[in-house]
């Protein structure tokens, strides 16, 4: 296989030419060979000119894979055989129109417009009406079984999606989720650029992963302007990253601890996330690490009295979180509501494609700053934190292992100089080029694609949120569990909505 596919790494830039154009058997093939011996599906997506381009992430070599197959308006699917390419394949058909045949449930992804699946499709009469909008869902039929529908308008601050339980009493069979409502279309208005909205569009991509999206969108364009930051820049992006990381972890023991009613740590980890974000604040002025992230480097840097004043105030906070924390494990009515709640097994866990946080909770250790290291992360070695058991608790203590973690490589950051050259110019993209960028974000790997034409601009832009992977791992969590402990499953995960939507 690796003699048919180009092999390049993490913010490399290779030429269209050099990426091979297989049929589309074979590269089906090579996916599902592939992925069985310990790859993962990173991409299945159009290329905008009738390819397919995939990208097998192969974390064990440090290796991304990358081909082209042209594809008609029908082709066999891949789901059955690699079921890590099911909702890959839903959206391609409503982004560029090609239908997989035989795909198990294929259904839009978010509803666009474009999206005209025939009768094979949905195996259903030629003559029945497609209603824009109205999406079939999975049904449980059987005496006593019943159907509970959540959303996609909540009761709360929280963003819109829908989810359907299938249930016997209490017990959950089956948890159908759909989302698309929060659809921007940022794929699609980056084409053409970058242009001046494309990089504040790429950091709002998902509002709690600001640093991470961005980040992956500079190494993209980087590569492809043939450019470094300077080492100061990458010292603050690996900061600004690490911040994020733990603002987001400190919050989601906090709420988990709020779902089973412990209020000590719900209530003192509020407040320890804006400690974190604040710490953010201090460095580029805004809480969510917005306007500090450039294409060539980053807008500002930290004199020797801000880094003491943020070391200061960080020990001050990783004072507190412990305590916070060790709290939260140590109580006994705690550990009886997360353990073996919503357990994803291993084998599951693989043949869903689960990342970051979730795959390492099912005791695999991956993790792009270790595996495919940019930046900072060639020189700082991370070690993927990894706990087996694939419940509650594990997708707790692996954010504290990472909280813990976070903590001493912010510490070390900033005992390094961290003025001097922030940036260097960006000159015009390099045409005919496709480049990757990946970025162990705070919920796992953000991956973004982009590929140019003859005149050096995109023709195509692909964004893979974590959460795009990791929406089945919920799903999987909640079979046979009590739909009572959906709220306490949903947090564990804390999956993005809008990173999914995109």
């Amino acid at each position: 296989m690796s003699d048919r596919w180009c092999v390049t790494r993490n913010g490399v830039a290779v030429a269209l030419r050099d990426v091979p154009d297989l049929s589309l058997d074979v590269m089906s093939a090579d996916v599902v060979a592939a992925v069985s011996a310990g790859a993962r599906l990173g991409c299945w997506s159009g290329d905008g000119e009738g390819r397919i381009v995939a990208v097998l992430v192969d974390d064990a070599a440090g290796e991304l894979r990358v081909a082209r197959a042209r594809v008609g308006d029908r082709y066999p699917s891949l789901t059955p055989s690699c079921p890590q390419a099911h909702l890959f394949e839903r959206e391609l058909a409503e982004q560029f129109g090609p239908v997989a045949v035989g795909h198990p449930w294929f259904k839009p992804v978010r509803s666009h417009a474009r999206w005209t699946p025939g009768p094979d499709a949905w195996g259903r009469a030629a003559d029945m009406p497609i209603v824009p909008g109205v999406v079939e869902t999975f049904r449980v039929e059987g005496e006593d079984v019943h159907e509970v529908a959540v959303g996609p308008v909540h009761a709360g601050v929280i963003e819109p999606g829908h989810f359907r339980f299938q249930c016997h009493g209490e017990q959950v069979f089956h948890l159908e989720i759909q989302l698309g409502y929060q659809h921007r279309g940022i794929e699609r208005a980056a084409v053409g650029g970058p242009h001046p909205q494309t990089l504040h569009q790429m950091e709002a991509a998902a509002g709690d992963t600001t640093v991470g999206h961005t980040w992956a969108h500079c190494l993209v364009l980087e590569a492809l302007a043939d450019v470094a930051p300077p080492p100061v820049a990458q010292d603050l992006r690996a900061t600004m990253l690490e911040l994020e990381r733990l603002a987001n972890h400190v919050g989601d023991l906090g709420a988990l601890a709020g779902d089973v009613g412990f209020q000590p740590t719900a209530s003192f980890n509020g407040r320890l996330r804006g400690d974190f974000l604040n710490l953010t604040a201090a460095l580029c002025g805004s809480r969510l690490g917005r306007g500090m992230l450039r294409p060539g480097g980053v807008r500002f840097g930290a004199d020797e009295a801000r880094r003491r004043d943020m070391t200061h105030r960080l020990h001050a906070a990783r004072r507190d979180v412990t305590g916070s924390v060790e709290l939260l494990f140590h109580t006994p009515s705690v550990a009886a509501r997360f353990e073996r709640v919503g357990i994803v097994r291993p084998e599951e866990a693989t043949a869903a494609g689960l990342v970051g946080v979730a795959r390492r909770a099912c005791g695999t250790a991956v993790d792009a700053r270790h595996d495919h290291p940019v930046g900072a992360w060639l020189q700082t070695r991370v070690d993927p934190a990894i706990c087996g058991e694939g419940d509650v608790q594990s997708r707790a203590w692996v954010r504290w292992l990472e909280i813990c973690d976070s903590l001493e490589l912010v510490d070390r950051l900033l005992a390094r100089p961290l003025d001097g050259e922030l940036r260097v110019p960006m000159p015009s993209l390099r045409p005919d080029h496709l480049a990757i960028g990946l970025i162990e974000g705070w919920r796992g790997p953000v991956l973004h694609l982009g590929l140019t034409g003859p005149d050096g601009r995109l023709t195509r832009y692909k964004v893979v949120d974590p959460s795009f992977h990791n929406w089945m791992g919920l799903a999987l969590a909640l079979r046979d569990e009590q739909i009572s402990d959906f709220p306490l499953c949903n947090k564990s995960f804390n999956l993005s909505y809008c990173g999914y939507d995109l």
